[in-house]
């Protein structure tokens, strides 16, 4: 394995790339040639460049495309196509590089990865490899966070052409036509010898800093070798909607100090009854579950200035 100055210096110099774009994601479809013609300006050869219209394809397109021995494994679409590349990558002598066309795009914010598309190309030419943390659902790395409750029913249900008409605000409108029919939870989180009991419509397990296109907390990222597990409001339907909002005011000014967060290396999350996961924004079965860490295990391209520990 190279170092990470090494690979740098290596991505910068010989500018050895694999493009895979996913056209499902909100701006894939519409900015694949112009990422693929800002690349090849920019000087990168490019050892493959595929525009993926089924994202089932996605892995096995990523996989031929790390094949071809790249240093950056540049990776185009929302949370769900990072996500598998970034199982792809992990432990692996290459780097991903983001270019953010999603909704919510929670990884790139974690990653500091500005949204714009000529800004990402930028970082792709100018940045810095770092290392950092993938979350583990049972054996499956996960960049983002694990939901259970009322989101991994949102995952699944929100339409298409609302994300792509709205953005991130199509999860929420689709939450609040399911919350009518949703029951809350008893949540149990055993965490290094203690149990932690809550009774919620929803709880989330984060490795990055953002969730729904926003911080969790000031403090929250994922290189700080850290899970971050809290509920979002009571048993109540209207104290889910009143955190949920309060979550999206005040997440910046938050710390992981404070209630409701826990702040754990691994956790076993377990509830009443059968609930489904979805594992940054995909299906993943249902509880119980053991969350893990796997520290530093994804190379990143990311801004000269981005932290990295």
């Amino acid at each position: 394995m190279r170092t990470k100055e090494q690979l740098t210096e290596d991505i910068r110099d010989n500018k050895r790339a694999v493009l895979v774009v996913n056209t499902h994601s909100r701006r894939g479809r519409l900015l694949y040639e112009a990422a693929r013609d800002r690349l090849i300006e920019a000087g990168f050869t490019l050892l493959g460049a595929c525009a993926v219209d089924r994202p089932r394809q996605l892995p096995h397109i990523l996989a031929e495309g790390l094949a071809k021995q790249p240093d950056l494994l540049i990776a185009g679409g929302g949370d769900g196509t990072i996500s598998t590349a970034a199982r792809l990558l992990a432990h692996q002598d290459a780097a991903l590089g983001l270019l953010p066309l999603g909704t919510t795009n929670n990884f790139a914010r974690t990653a500091h990865t500005p949204l714009d598309l000529g800004e990402a190309v930028e970082v792709l030419v100018k940045g810095k490899v770092i290392d950092l943390d993938l979350g583990l659902a049972g054996d499956e790395p996960f960049t983002n966070h694990v939901g259970v409750g009322l989101s991994a029913e949102v995952m699944l249900k929100a339409p298409r052409p609302l994300k792509r008409l709205l953005g991130r605000y199509a999860y929420p409108l689709t939450a609040l036509g399911l919350l009518a029919r949703h029951e809350p939870l008893r949540i149990t989180v055993r965490t290094a010898g203690r149990s932690h009991d809550f009774r919620s419509h929803q709880v989330y397990v984060a490795n990055g800093g953002h969730h729904a296109g926003r911080p969790i907390a000031g403090d929250a990222d994922a290189d700080d070798r850290l899970l971050v597990a809290y509920t979002v409001g009571g048993p109540s339907r209207r104290e889910l909607l009143v955190e949920t909002a309060r979550n999206a005011a005040r997440g910046p000014s938050r710390t992981l100090r404070e209630e409701p967060f826990l702040a754990v290396d691994e956790l076993w999350l377990e509830t009443d009854r059968p609930a489904r996961v979805e594992v940054d924004g995909e299906p993943a079965g249902s509880t119980p579950m053991r969350i893990g860490l796997a520290a530093n295990a994804l190379r990143v391209m990311a801004p000269v200035d981005a932290p990295d520990r």
